[in-house]
């Protein structure tokens, strides 16, 4: 499907202030007429975006929060008086913030608890090399550029991160096949990143690195020019930060041997990306965890908690994929703002406390569910709260305050010696 390409490219002609459909998005709301006649004829050195690209999901769509991309650096630093308020709007960060990185994994106190039900871990991050477009405005030879440095820059990754690079072009199917089967494998056919320019040329360019372990990954070329994403099962959420930072640093120091070039890293938003969401550390820290007390408790409730604890949670299937069953994807809700390693003691120390209040309430609804067993057998409770009463009475709640059946015979289940 060419719509993405088209629309940019016929974007990019616009000369009257566009129809933004997503009304409600931050485009709708910073991009304004008088900017608009500004700034939409000007065209960026790296990449030659404008404004119109910048802006094409939001007038497209009418399903966008933020609504715009950047096709390369100077995109930030010349439409500044769109992207700033709208940075600033939704990392809720002041105009003087200034971002701190700091992968320093030695500062990590403590792990997810051995015990909590948690299936896997995974922290990516993205990176953007000095010099080249971002998805949305690079052009073909950049994107090959950054491929064929990328693979110089494997070939010298040695011990644990050590692998094979897969290009998407000219893929053998049995090589596709098995990475669809590891859920390593980006596609083709995403409206938003066809709308804002990211799968021209496709597949060419792109590709996908991993080490023997298959718990290093680098994919090149995708939403931006590097996702870098390490991953294990169960819940050592240190280990895979560790590695994380090694396989950074083993792609930062190969990139700056082949070429001189560093990443893209600004002093106010941190490392650069192509979505001003992701600016900041990037980073997404997550696991997947069973939680059937914050299940039985309702998922507005378990929501609600995670915005206090600076958690996101989503069903396992993606950020629109839904909820199956009680697992869940928890990770760290901010980006920009914060250090990674911030961020990830964050994410430890909520799912903790995650793990340790869905105990409790699993306990909770076994007493409400089922007839308890009271060991103050000789008691009054024992003689008048019968089978029939509690299935009649154990699911109600007094209006005053939330009390229940179960709570008010408690000291007849717990003791053995209570009249």
């Amino acid at each position: 499907m060419g719509c993405g390409s088209s629309q940019v490219s016929g974007g990019a002609g616009l000369s009257s202030f566009p129809v933004i459909k997503s009304q409600h998005s931050l485009v709708a709301k910073h991009v304004t007429k008088e900017k608009w006649d500004k700034l939409h004829e000007h065209k960026t050195a790296t990449a030659g975006f404008t404004l119109a690209k910048a802006i094409a999901c939001a007038v497209e769509f009418d399903n966008q929060h933020c609504g715009i991309y950047a096709g390369d650096w100077d995109s930030y630093k010349d439409f500044a008086e769109v992207f700033d308020p709208i940075i600033q709007e939704y990392h809720g960060i002041s105009a003087d913030a200034k971002h701190t990185s700091d992968m320093d994994f030695s500062k990590i106190t403590g792990n997810i608890n051995p015990e909590a039900p948690v299936h896997s871990t995974r922290i990516r991050v993205g990176r953007s090399i000095d010099g080249f477009g971002l998805s949305p405005g690079i052009t073909k030879e950049q994107r090959v550029g950054v491929e064929d440095l990328m693979k110089k820059a494997f070939g010298k990754f040695e011990g644990e991160l050590a692998g094979e690079y897969f290009p998407l072009t000219g893929m053998d199917e049995a090589v596709r096949q098995q990475l669809v089967d590891d859920h390593f494998l980006f596609m083709s056919g995403d409206r938003n990143l066809q709308v804002a320019g990211m799968e021209r040329d496709w597949p060419e360019g792109r590709g996908i690195f991993h080490n023997k372990e298959k718990t290093f990954l680098v994919w090149v070329n995708e939403e931006d020019q590097l996702r870098i994403i390490s991953m294990e099962k169960k819940g050592d959420v240190l280990g895979v930060f560790k590695r994380l930072a090694s396989g950074i640093e083993a792609v930062r120091n190969t990139v700056k041997e082949e070429s001189g070039k560093d990443f893209m890293l600004d002093e106010k938003y941190g490392y650069v990306h192509s979505c001003p969401t992701n600016l900041g550390t990037g980073m997404r820290a997550s696991v997947h965890i069973d939680l059937p007390g914050w299940t039985a408790h309702g998922v507005d409730k378990l929501k609600a908690r995670c915005e206090e604890l600076a958690l996101q949670p989503r069903g396992t299937r993606g950020e629109s994929g839904g909820q199956t069953g009680h697992t869940y994807d928890i990770s760290n809700k901010h980006r920009l703002g914060y250090s990674e390693v911030q961020l990830v003691q964050t994410m430890i120390d909520g799912v903790n406390k995650l793990y340790e209040e869905d105990l409790e309430l699993q306990k909770q609804s076994q007493t409400v569910d089922s007839f308890p067993k009271i060991l103050s057998e000789h008691s009054l409770v024992a003689k008048h709260v019968t089978k029939e009463k509690w299935d009649k009475l154990s699911g109600h709640k007094t209006a005053t305050a939330g009390f229940t059946l179960a709570k008010a015979i408690a000291c007849a289940v717990e003791f053995d010696n209570q009249h």
